[in-house]
């Protein structure tokens, strides 16, 4: 019988208190990451193109559009890389060494992307350092989200994996919701000539403080003894990768391809729309950028009910149901963006968040289910990485293209609903996997046998 069926005893509710801390760590971890990515990524379709790059900008507007939100995509080739050196030097020097650096390298480049030069000041020099910056970022950010989506996952009952799994997903709504409202807060209080000229660089300096609030609870985080299990997680994404791909290439090659669809969809939410709507078709950037805040709440409700879900009616079949939402809405969607109407708009990216939650939600559970343990880490990491890759990380751009190119926004719900049924098809092959055995337990032991000197520091739910 499980453990979690008897009484719970004043060590269990010691132990639950501290997964509590555990999971505000990792939520405040994985928020202040994409409020980072996300505020880069409506800057970029706003206003990083006249700024940066001003002399295609005023030769080729639509080209330096697409080069802009080009930039976007530049960081996420770097995750990878990032999750391994991470992992890596993590061992050597300790996970809240590498935790502190991670952060403040995340905080650092974001920050002096709110101060960098601009083209008129120092030439080719700024867009090439606002490269950097990307890629810093993008590095910096590898590996947390498979960290994260284990934590919680690992440490659940098993009746609500896919709930618990849930909870660093929601860092993503909610870092949405914090960078969009900050635009819309900065849009409604300034003019446009204001916040072109200077107004942008405040939503990038504001990183630092949710660095610091960030490290303060992570550090809190970091004394917790559910807390250190990480190092063995982190030891198994530092694994050779020949190990990996020698048994599991086909669940990494599905974890990244069940990915694609609601990524790409989900960075037309974040940066795509956003421009498309205050500059194709006229409307009040406040107002855009209030209705796409607003919307990103429907995103964090569904993405939790869509963990809860499919601890009900399976991973396999919750993802289904979220990819044929999101592929159904997509001509209507577009259709209610172009009349041009405020409400209509927000209406349809409201609609578009429930099949964006209910694909997201399950995504920690299930992909913790798909792969055995000794190589669970680097196997979520890396099919997490390629997913983002191959799905948001341009998505704007290829966006942007079929608009130019077709003149015909619906070309760009095609695209996605191409995604959809790639990923539909991905998820469907992987085959369910609710209620596997974690083996948690064992990884534990053999932890144990090799560390006995923490033994009792530790405590892993079997």
């Amino acid at each position: 019988m499980s453990l979690l069926s008897h009484a719970p005893s004043r060590s269990r509710q010691r132990k639950t208190a501290e997964e509590r801390k555990v999971l505000a760590g990792t939520l405040a971890g994985t928020t202040i990451e994409w409020y980072d990515f996300f505020i880069y990524a409506q800057a970029a379709s706003l206003v990083l193109a006249p700024l940066f790059l001003s002399p295609l900008s005023e030769d080729s507007p639509g080209l330096a559009t697409v080069l802009s939100l080009a930039t976007i995509g530049i960081s996420f080739l770097f995750r990878p890389l990032g999750a391994i050196v991470a992992g890596r030097f993590g061992d050597r020097l300790g996970r809240k060494r590498m935790l502190v650096f991670t952060l403040l390298l995340m905080g650092t480049a974001t920050a002096l992307i709110g101060l960098l030069p601009t083209y008129e000041q120092i030439g080719l020099a700024a867009p090439a350092i606002l490269i950097l910056l990307r890629v810093l970022q993008g590095f910096s950010a590898g590996g947390e989200w498979g960290g994260a989506a284990l934590m919680s996952v690992e440490h659940a009952p098993v009746e609500r994996r896919g709930l618990f799994g849930a909870y660093p997903q929601i860092g993503v709504p909610i870092g949405m919701i914090l960078a969009t409202g900050v635009l819309w807060l900065l849009s409604t209080a300034m003019t446009p000539e204001q916040f072109q000229s200077w107004g942008w660089r405040i939503p990038f300096l504001l990183s630092v403080v949710l660095i610091l609030i960030g490290y303060l609870i992570r550090r809190a985080v970091e004394e917790s003894p559910v807390f250190k299990e990480m190092r063995l997680r982190k030891k198994e994404s530092s694994a050779p990768l020949r190990d990996l791909f020698r048994r599991n290439t086909k669940q990494v090659v599905l974890s990244a391809l069940i990915f694609i669809a609601n990524n790409a969809a989900g960075y037309l939410l974040i940066a795509f729309f956003i421009a498309y709507a205050s500059t194709t078709l006229g409307l009040p950037r406040p107002s855009v950028l209030l209705a796409t805040t607003l919307a990103s709440f429907g995103w964090l409700v569904f993405t939790l009910y869509g963990g809860a879900l499919s601890d009900r009616i399976g991973r396999v079949r919750t993802f289904q149901i979220g990819y044929a939402l999101v592929f159904v809405w997509m001509i209507p969607m577009f259709l209610l963006i172009d009349t041009r109407n405020i409400w209509l708009y927000g209406v349809a990216l409201f609609l578009l968040t429930v099949g964006l939650g209910l694909s997201y939600g399950p995504m920690s559970a299930m992909y913790a289910e798909m792969f055995p343990v000794e190589v669970r880490y680097s196997g979520v990491s890396i099919g997490y990485a390629l997913g983002a890759i191959l799905g948001g990380a341009f998505a704007p751009m290829i966006a942007e293209l079929l608009l130019q190119s077709t003149g015909w926004s619906g070309s760009v719900g095609v695209y996605i609903m191409v995604l959809c049924v790639i990923s539909l098809a991905a998820v469907t092959a992987a085959g369910e996997t609710r209620g596997r055995n974690l083996r948690v337990a064992e990884a534990h032991e053999e932890y144990l046998r090799a560390h006995p000197d923490e033994a009792g520091t530790l405590d892993v739910r079997p």
